[in-house]
């Protein structure tokens, strides 16, 4: 399992809405913080739209990453059909082996019926780009339903993107949601996190930290993930500090001892 960085390990440099950055993040940018890191892949997800980009620029950062031996996954959010067959044309360009997509987008949450109908008619169109489409755990469904969705599907072109903690967001915990995905895991969210009781002690606060500084199981996880899965991606939830540039830096140092860390359990060829 190759090791990588994702857009969303730089979130607030990319951009939150709400919380302006007057020089985001450019997917050139993105790759150059691949190289420094020493990672082999980058996963660019939907926080930076490469639909919105013109042709050049797309050409201009596939030869970016040609040159620097750096493998891009393509990231979408939206399984409605002009949204997948806008990001698998574009899947195919930069030759990323997998398609990662959250289901939901801006006015669409389809039912499980009607996810499991796109999806049947997307697979002839997988298999013939050689793509598969990796379904992210977001947390509006639980593991149970991904399961029946990919077993109403029954097709080795589709699978899941699993994130370590998402499905906190749906009351699942990360050993029960990598028993149940584990086998048909295609694409890993790394993102370590960490629970703590308020100081009042009325609830609990789940926020993000730097790998292996957190609560997440990792080489228990990695026993537990498919063989199909080719890489592992760090995405971070890094809590903000008092100025946007602050927040930016610490996110940054998040990275570089994340990656520092993650390499003992991953390789980068």
């Amino acid at each position: 399992m190759r090791l990588g960085i994702s857009s969303y390990a730089y979130t607030w440099a990319i951009g939150v809405p709400g919380y302006p950055v007057k020089a985001p993040m450019t997917p050139l940018q993105l790759l150059e913080m691949a190289t420094d890191l020493g990672v082999s892949c980058v996963q660019i997800a939907d926080n930076m739209p490469l639909h919105l980009l013109k042709p050049s620029e797309l050409t201009e950062i596939e030869e970016q990453a040609n040159s620097r031996h750096i493998a891009v996954e393509i990231g979408s959010r939206g399984l409605q059909p002009d949204n997948f067959f806008r990001y698998l044309n574009i899947a195919g360009l930069f030759h990323s082996p997998i398609l990662r997509m959250v289901i939901d987008a801006a006015n669409f949450e389809p039912g499980i019926a009607e996810i499991i109908s796109h999806l049947q008619q997307y697979i002839p169109y997988l298999e013939k780009y050689k793509i598969k489409l990796a379904i992210e755990n977001h947390d509006r469904f639980k593991a149970g339903e991904f399961l029946q969705i990919l077993k109403s599907v029954n097709s080795s072109w589709v699978g899941i993107c699993l994130d370590s903690v998402n499905s906190l967001g749906a009351g699942e915990g990360v050993h029960l949601v990598t028993e149940a995905l584990g086998p048909y895991t295609l694409n890993f969210h790394v993102k370590e996190f960490a629970i703590r009781r308020i100081d009042h002690k009325m609830g609990f606060i789940v926020e993000g930290k730097p790998a292996g500084q957190g609560m997440l199981p990792l080489p228990w996880m990695l026993e537990k993930i498919s063989n199909q899965c080719q890489s592992a991606i760090l995405e971070q939830w890094v809590p903000p500090e008092d100025s946007i540039d602050k927040t930016i830096a610490k996110e940054a140092r998040w990275a570089e001892a994340s990656i520092h860390y993650l390499k003992h359990f991953f390789h980068n060829d």
